[in-house]
């Protein structure tokens, strides 16, 4: 299924992930993000605590079942930074092993690039070469959150991106992932989204030139990295 450039949308999207997928409620945030311009992103998660996509492989959690469930337009696959060679070997073993239910369901394999803890911002272009590397091993894509991050935070390393544990996201790094997933999948310009962020159906405290950046940033960064 591919992706529609015009007009509005109507999309299933799967998530699998861990709790950087659950924490704010991101595939609820994009699905609303797409309401409020009158796209359609209908979602469906399987996220439990500290899995890496192995896991979810290997029987951890039902995936496999619910890929199979139904037909999808993307299923995104989230682990944590995956910065260090095994994990990354790891996340492309279960990418593929997840493949032919991608495949079977309709549907793109979309990899949710994270970001490492705030004690090691270094660790960024590691993790984006194991998102790129697992998503070049199926002929998936990359929404590269984490590098949209980046770039947020060169332009003002204040923004509350990152939670209090210095790991998960705070609201305000969930809108900008979500932002960039959006754009991804539906391949509508994120500057052209209400100059508001809401996340979990929350306003989060932001002021509209903080917004407008947020959304210039997820576009930039989807047109640069969606392919692996």
């Amino acid at each position: 299924m591919g992706i529609r450039r015009w007009g509005a949308v109507l999309l299933h999207v799967l998530f699998i992930g861990n709790s950087l997928t659950y924490v704010n409620d991101l595939p609820g945030t994009v699905a609303a993000l797409a309401l409020s311009v009158g796209d359609t992103i209908q979602v469906r998660t399987v996220a439990l605590p500290n899995l890496a996509l192995i896991d979810h492989v290997n029987g951890a959690s039902t995936a496999a079942a619910v890929i199979s469930s139904a037909r999808w337009n993307f299923v995104v696959l989230q682990q944590g930074p995956t910065s260090l060679p095994l994990n990354r070997d790891t996340l492309v073993l279960a990418t593929r092993q997840f493949d032919s239910y991608i495949k079977s369901a309709g549907a793109t394999s979309a990899q949710f690039m994270t970001w490492p803890s705030s004690d090691r911002p270094q660790d960024f272009p590691q993790v984006l070469a194991s998102s790129q590397s697992a998503a070049r091993a199926v002929g998936g894509v990359v929404f590269a959150a984490g590098q949209a991050w980046t770039s947020a935070l060169a332009q003002n390393p204040s923004l509350p991106l990152y939670g209090s544990d210095g790991y998960h996201p705070a609201p305000l790094g969930t809108y900008l992932a979500a932002l960039v997933i959006y754009e991804g999948i539906t391949g509508h310009d994120a500057r052209r989204l209400p100059s508001r962020a809401v996340v979990g159906g929350r306003p989060v405290p932001a002021d509209t030139s903080t917004v407008r950046m947020l959304q210039r940033v997820a576009h930039e960064t989807v047109v640069k990295y969606r392919a692996p």
